[in-house]
């Protein structure tokens, strides 16, 4: 049967993009699809910016993926003319106990990371922008800053091209069929495109198009806002890391310096409604940005209300929480990249990397066994 690519990747967000620029990279034949013009405002990969973190709470295992996608960015970073990864160090804020500073001390001190940890009188003589309690600690981490989500989809896509890939846009993928020689992957408009591989990186949109996958994908609406502040040089990235910051019941909030000048932005982290990526409602009330509000008045110093901006998105969550990337057991010329669980974006290149290592060869030598779809109730997908 004719194939018209090598790999064709369905979905070209934060993971797709990065896909196809790693498969451009090795030289592969390869097209990319995705239902909008990336980058857009529909999915899970746009807002201005995302935090990268290297020292991470969610698991020390996640360490190395981490320095290598520090590496990546600034190989990508290169091949344009636009800053992707502006370095501001991170703050992580709370109990000494709670599991944000706990979790982020055992990874960075497993892996011998830079770091610092204060105490509530010394981290608010040095970011007095931060209102903190007597219990409260602050863990610094310089290796970390912020990405720029829309110019990193667009620097992707526009060097893998360069190289040869191909992408179709306002193209809307409808099924992934596959058997022991190649896949397929449907069009809305009829049309197909033929392949030897598959990555699929849908996003919001994977349990569509993975059906198999649906049961373990959740996923959630999300709010962020902008908030004017009154000094904006005490907000710049040269003085106010981003930060995330465990409250007193364990929820998050975190937060981005003023990149743009005059705002800072802050975000809940989970808390969100269940959501249908087809059907999102993107209206912002004024109980989305109750939580948000909330935080700039009572836990921050000279920042203004009401909120100037906001915008929704959405995250795609596993059970777990943890990221989702590998073959399809039971569908071996399918890899998928995705399950967000809202702390994808700053891994994107070496995972993008990763599947296409999968599709070119059919293994990576980066450990990803705590990431497939092996450890989600492995009985039911495979």
């Amino acid at each position: 049967m004719r194939r018209d690519a090598d790999v064709v990747v369905v979905g070209l967000g934060a993971m797709g993009s990065m896909a196809l620029w790693r498969l451009a990279e090795r030289g592969v034949a390869a097209i990319g699809v995705d239902r909008f013009d990336p980058p857009h405002d529909r999915g899970s990969s746009h807002g201005e910016s995302r935090l990268f973190r290297t020292a991470y709470a969610e698991g020390t295992s996640y360490v190395p993926l981490l320095r290598e996608a520090w590496r990546l960015w600034r190989e990508l970073e290169a091949t344009g003319d636009v800053e992707l990864l502006t370095q501001t160090g991170a703050l992580m804020v709370g109990t000494r106990d709670g599991a944000l500073i706990s979790g982020t001390l055992a990874s960075a001190r497993d892996h011998a990371l830079e770091h610092e940890l204060l105490d509530h009188p010394a981290a608010s003589l040095r970011w007095p922008q931060h209102v903190l309690g007597d219990g409260d600690h602050v863990l610094f981490e310089p290796m970390a800053g912020v990405l720029r989500p829309e110019a990193c989809i667009s620097t992707a896509l526009a060097r893998a091209r360069s190289l040869g890939a191909t992408t179709r846009t306002h193209t809307r993928a409808t099924a992934i069929e596959s058997d022991d020689d190649s896949t397929c992957v449907r069009l809305e408009d009829g049309s197909a495109i033929r392949a030897r591989h598959a990555i699929v990186a849908a996003g919001a949109w994977m349990g569509t198009l993975l059906p198999e996958l649906a049961p373990y994908l959740r996923v959630e609406r999300q709010t962020t806002a902008w908030f004017m502040v009154d000094d904006p040089r005490a907000f710049s990235p040269e003085r106010f890391p981003v930060f995330v910051r465990e409250l007193a019941d364990g929820r998050l909030r975190y937060g981005v310096p003023a990149i743009d000048g005059q705002t800072i932005k802050i975000a809940v982290h989970h808390e969100g409604a269940d959501a249908d990526p087809d059907d999102l409602d993107r209206t912002v009330v004024e109980r989305d940005l109750v939580p948000l509000e909330e935080y700039a008045t009572t836990m921050l110093r000279g920042v203004r209300v009401p909120a100037v901006r906001h915008i929704v998105c959405m995250y795609t969550n596993t059970p777990d929480e943890h990221l989702l990337v590998g073959p399809l057991p039971a569908r071996p010329r399918v890899t998928m990249a995705g399950g967000c669980s809202g702390h994808s974006f700053k891994f994107a290149p070496v995972l993008g990397d990763v599947a296409a290592d999968i599709a070119t060869h059919g293994t990576t030598e980066r450990d990803i066994a705590a990431l497939t779809v092996d450890r989600l109730l492995p009985e039911r997908v495979a």
